[in-house]
Parts: structure tokens; sequence; C-alpha cells
């Protein structure tokens, strides 16, 4: 271990807007993800809402990635796997909620104790966040709301309104994200959390192409988080120094991979080693023999 000085790097935003049936969530993230990339075809719509993607064709010429059952996590990350592989700027799952819906009829399903059966399903559904903050892109997800109503007064009469109360997904989702917009039923946005301190402390607004310039211009106002990891790896002397810069990036293991791969080459060259006797680990994946990284 061994302190640094704090330094923001370049980043990738992953956000969530969480809100009712009918606040505006696919439009919102479809005019934040222009904002950022300006342009259509590097954006992709992964649509487990029954096509409603489509419904604003009229935008742009964006991608869209229908997505149908079973909503599992695994399918969700093959589903953002197919856009990386296209090299996608911007991608919008719409929505999350179906995956933790799948979670909660799965865990129903399970024979035993109700309590341990969560200890199962927990790496299933870390696995689908970890893949969406970790992937190299930026990530805007939907998130249901449970729906309830409220009496509004309007006219000297008491007139039912609906709102969004909670996101649909596991307690402390939010946490997870550097932004999160709850939108109301009249397509309002408010920032319920916010780490880059653009939206905070405003009122309610209406979201458009200007607030995805904005987030866009937070990301790479940092340091480059990219180049700074290539560095520490043409810098770094011992394989235990190489190893602790790979298991302290695990957002740069595939598109820094041989740049990983080749470092540890030429230690082992300089040392000595003999070849494949020295891994790197971290969760279950190694680099072994210059490959990617691959399962144990």
């Amino acid at each position: 271990m061994q302190l640094r000085n704090s330094s923001r790097k370049q980043a990738k935003i992953k956000m969530c807007l969480q809100g009712s049936s009918g606040s505006g969530k696919t439009m919102s993230a479809l005019l934040i993800a222009y904002g950022i990339t300006n342009d259509w075809q590097k954006i992709a719509v992964i649509d487990a809402e029954n096509k409603s993607a489509d419904l604003y064709a009229h935008l742009g010429n964006y991608q869209v990635l229908p997505f149908e059952p079973p909503y599992s996590p695994e399918r969700y990350v093959q589903a953002i796997d197919v856009c990386l592989q296209q090299n996608i700027e911007v991608i919008i799952i719409d929505s999350i909620s179906h995956c933790w819906e799948y979670l909660l009829d799965y865990h129903s399903s399970m024979a035993g104790n109700s309590f341990t059966n969560w200890a199962k399903i927990n790496p299933i559904q870390k696995l689908f966040t970890d893949k969406l903050l970790q992937s190299d892109v930026h990530v805007i997800a939907t998130m249901r709301s449970k729906q309830d109503y409220v009496l509004q007064q309007k006219d000297g009469k008491y007139i039912p309104e609906k709102v969004g109360l909670k996101g649909i997904f596991r307690d402390g989702i939010e946490y997870e994200f550097t932004l999160v917009f709850d939108i109301d039923s009249k397509h309002n946005a408010v920032a319920s959390k916010d780490r880059t301190s653009l939206f905070g402390d405003k009122p309610e607004f209406k979201i458009s192409f200007e607030t995805g310039k904005k987030i866009t211009e937070w990301c790479n106002s940092g340091i480059d988080g990219k180049h700074e990891v290539m560095n520490q790896i043409t810098t770094c002397k011992t394989m235990q120094e190489l190893i602790d810069i790979y298991n302290n990036n695990p957002q740069y293991h595939e598109i820094l991979k041989n740049d990983f791969t080749n470092k540890k080459l030429i230690i082992e060259q300089q040392q000595k080693f003999i070849p494949n006797t020295q891994n790197f680990s971290t969760n279950g994946q190694h680099l072994n023999n210059g490959n990617a990284p691959i399962k144990q």
C-alpha cells in the first residue's frame, strides 16, 4: 500500500434516470446521450420496454438492441458486450428494473431458506452491476419507480396525480451511480444524487441536449485515467507493482490488456522468470502467457 495525491480522472458517466411510467425516461436518456456524443450512431438503446425506444426515432438514427425475456443479469451483460463490440459510446439500458424483477422471481422459486438463498443471488446481481459500472463507455440506466397517487388541489378541487416513489431495484443501487435524476409525471427532473456538483443544488428542470453537454464537459475535465495507468505500467519495475496496478484498475483490464501483458513479459525476461509461473489474479481471473483475462 502506498499513499498518493488525490486527483479526479477523466470519467465515463454512470447515471440513472428514475421515474414512474410516462415520465419520459427514455426520451430524456436519448437527449442526454446525444448531448454527450453529438453523434446518434454512437448511441445504443438496450430496449427491454416493449420497443419503446423506436417511438423516438424521429430524434435521430441511433442504434436499438431489442431485449426480450428472460431478463437475467447474464443476458444484460451479453447485451452490453454486443454494444461494446460495435464501438458504441453511450449505452442506454431501458430499463434495469426488469433485471431486479427477474431476480425476485428467481429467489421466490428457490427451495430452502429464503435468507441464505440471497447469498446465492447476490453474486449474480453483482455480475451485472459490475459490468455496467466498469465498462469504458457512458451508461445511462433507466429505472422504474413504484407508482402512487397524491391529491393535488386545483381550482378548489382535489385531483389525483401520479407520482414516482422509489426506484424498482435493490436498495442502495443509487449509491453506485455518479448521477441520479428523479423525473416526475410532468417531465421535470431533479438530481437526487450528484457527484458532479452540476445539478445537486439546482431547482427542477427539463432535460435537454444541453444537459448531456454539461455532463460530458465534466467527464472530460479530469486527468486522463487511461494514460495515467499506461504510464504506471511503463514505469513499474517489479511484478508485484504490476499486479497491484492491474488489481487497482479493473476498468482498464480489457483496453490495456496488451500493455499489461507486454510489461509482464518484459519483467519476466529481466528477472529471468520461468514462463507461465507468474499470473495476475483478481476475482477469479488471471493473465496467463500473454492471453486476455480468462476464467480459471
